[in-house]
């Protein structure tokens, strides 16, 4: 009896076991059966007050002065090893070697990996997993590292409070071409299907940064993958990265989130998730309001117009006052260098004043000199 009741348990055991599988063993998925909708069932940090990614409402981050610039130390020794890059059925991942490091954190932070998240409805249509007053970029990339001055590694940091840290920069679409990305994106053919590998050469990790890491955001989140751990110091970039059209189509559209024996190919595309709530968390900015406040495309056709109209107005202004001052010369200026009409009138008149002075005295003399002839008549 004790046998069997042993024998019944062992059963029921190996029953339980292979009914709930270990939570790393499960298939997720952005959609589908175990989607984002799904994620806190199977991973229960997946539905934690921390969760990420958040909208950065601008008008409600707070300033912090202690925010100090972030140091990527030994992104650009890349070295002559290659890197490794792999799809993991969720993403391109780009394992980095461990001289790669951030500082300008509390500890010094070792890089372990970079990925990518996108969309599939080309530019304008959403992809990056941040968004910023409720808009949303074409793509993001996270540069993921953890504390290694308080944890050994990777997995024993990813489950504490501030075991890792993640550079989160958003990406946009222009006209041109952006090189470092080219790095990573020349050789998604190698890596099409889910779980296949690639050695690709070596790059500079920090080309693919913005030129400005002052200016950025800064907030306590969780991986925005399954499990979800609520372990990440998040720091998004105000600065964007801009690629090209045809670089945002090769990203959307050349992965596969399906294995290459498998007989339904399915694109990996959308694999961003939508952002979370804050709860009451706080997101710090390292600039003020006034200096990293962005304009609407609204705005900056309002500034334009404006610009052009000023323009066209002092240039009418301007013609007015050449047409005016032409006026006064041709009238008012010429005139004034001839010899002014009094003075010859008045000089005639001096003429005659002294002809006439001359005359008279001219005749006071002959007078003078014929008084004497007078009086010698006069006399006996």
């Amino acid at each position: 009896m004790d046998s069997l009741g042993l024998f019944i348990f062992l059963i029921l055991v190996c029953l339980q076991w292979t009914a709930a599988p270990a939570a790393e063993e499960i298939t997720w998925t952005y959609t589908g059966l175990v989607g984002q909708s799904e994620w806190s069932e199977y991973f229960p940090d997946c539905g934690g007050t921390s969760q990420s990614p958040v909208d950065v409402v601008t008008t409600q981050t707070k300033y912090d002065p202690s925010l100090i610039p972030l140091t990527p130390l030994g992104y650009s020794q890349h070295g002559n090893r290659p890197f490794t890059l792999s799809n993991n059925g969720h993403t391109a991942v780009i394992e980095l070697p461990e001289w790669m490091g951030l500082g300008g954190l509390p500890w010094l932070f070792t890089a372990v990996q970079l990925h990518l998240h996108w969309g599939s409805g080309g530019p304008s249509h959403g992809g990056s997993e941040h968004t910023i007053n409720g808009l949303s970029a074409d793509a993001e990339l996270h540069v993921v590292h953890y504390n290694s001055e308080l944890y050994p590694n990777m997995s024993a940091a990813m489950t504490q409070r501030d075991g890792l840290a993640v550079l989160g920069i958003l990406i946009v679409t222009g006209e041109e071409t952006n090189d470092a990305f080219n790095n990573i994106l020349n050789y998604l053919s190698r890596i099409r299907h889910a779980d296949q590998k690639a050695s690709i050469p070596a790059f500079d990790v920090q080309s693919l940064l913005p030129k400005d890491l002052k200016r950025y955001y800064r907030y306590n989140g969780s991986l925005t993958t399954p499990p979800c751990y609520q372990s990440v110091i998040w720091t998004l970039f105000h600065e964007r990265v801009q690629i090209s059209k045809a670089q945002l189509l090769k990203m959307e559209t050349i992965l596969y989130s399906s294995k290459a024996e498998d007989r339904d190919r399915m694109l990996l595309q959308d694999n961003y998730r939508s952002t979370q709530l804050l709860n009451h968390r706080v997101i710090f900015a390292s600039f003020s309001a006034e200096s990293g406040k962005e304009l609407s495309p609204g705005e900056v056709t309002a500034i334009v117009i404006g610009v052009m109209c000023g323009c066209v107005g002092l240039a009418v202004i301007i013609r007015f006052i050449v047409k005016t001052i032409r006026s006064t010369s041709s009238w008012d200026v010429l005139p004034s260098n001839r010899p002014a009409p009094t003075p010859r009138a008045k000089e005639p008149e001096k003429a005659n004043e002294k002809k006439q002075d001359v005359a008279l005295n001219s005749t006071s003399a002959a007078g003078k000199r014929e008084e004497p002839s007078a009086s010698l008549q006069t006399e006996p």
